[in-house]
């Protein structure tokens, strides 16, 4: 008799794990191990019960899915299932480790089958947000400038002030007009981390405020500035 694909589920909601629990018992080969309804308790569990695959949900109270994950992976392969369906989410738990995403309400009870047999064997699933967002960024990765006005202004020895090519398409972003919200849409980035660019790219341009960054870095600042030499 072949050995059951046991199943970890976590997610907050009570009705949402029910849920996948029936999906699951209905389906031939598996069977769940554990319900989790939250982060820490997912951590807990897994090393307890060991499962083939977790299930994890993205927005949970304490710790949540994306804090959980890179520990979880390190224990068992993950399938982020879940209603968040932002590209950075995606990609973010991607790069930590997670084999699929599938969003609510895109799968049907064979489609989330097959994706818990792909992800234990070690083949990536998306549901179709999830896949739409993953080819954005493959699209963004490939052509980071292609969005970006370069400004003929730009001072040609530009690169003095060391900015990394992240940072510089933060910065022409800025010198459009497009507030961090929409920089962070942009570049499939959290506000967090655009909010960090923004503070290493003032201390590299020596300035205090986004008009005095613009300024500079088109070049219609007064030369001479010290310390970037």
């Amino acid at each position: 008799m072949m050995a059951l694909l046991r199943v970890l589920i976590a997610d907050d909601n009570p009705v949402v794990r029910a849920g996948l629990a029936a999906l699951l018992a209905t389906a031939d080969g598996f069977e769940v191990a554990a319900e989790a309804a939250d982060g820490r308790e997912a951590l807990h569990l897994t090393r307890l019960h060991t499962p083939d695959v977790v299930l994890l949900d993205v927005r949970m109270p304490g710790v949540d899915g994306i804090s959980a994950l890179p520990h979880l992976v390190q224990m068992a392969p993950v399938l982020m299932l879940t209603y968040s369906q932002e590209a950075e989410i995606v990609r973010e738990a991607l790069l930590l480790g997670a084999g699929g995403y599938l969003v609510h309400g895109e799968f049907t009870p064979d489609h989330l089958v097959a994706a818990v047999r792909d992800v234990r064997a070690g083949r990536a699933h998306f549901s179709p947000t999830a896949a739409t967002a993953v080819l954005a960024e493959l699209r963004t990765s490939s052509h980071p400038q292609r969005t970006v006005a370069q400004s003929t202004e730009r001072l040609p020895n530009h690169a003095v002030f060391g900015l990394s090519s992240r940072e510089e398409e933060v910065m022409d972003l800025i010198a459009s007009g497009m507030s961090n919200q929409q920089i962070a849409a942009s570049c499939f980035i959290s506000e967090k981390t655009v909010k960090n660019h923004i503070n290493r790219i003032f201390a590299k341009l020596q300035t205090a405020t986004r008009s005095e960054a613009i300024a500079r870095w088109l070049g219609t600042a007064h030369p001479g500035v010290p310390g970037h030499g």
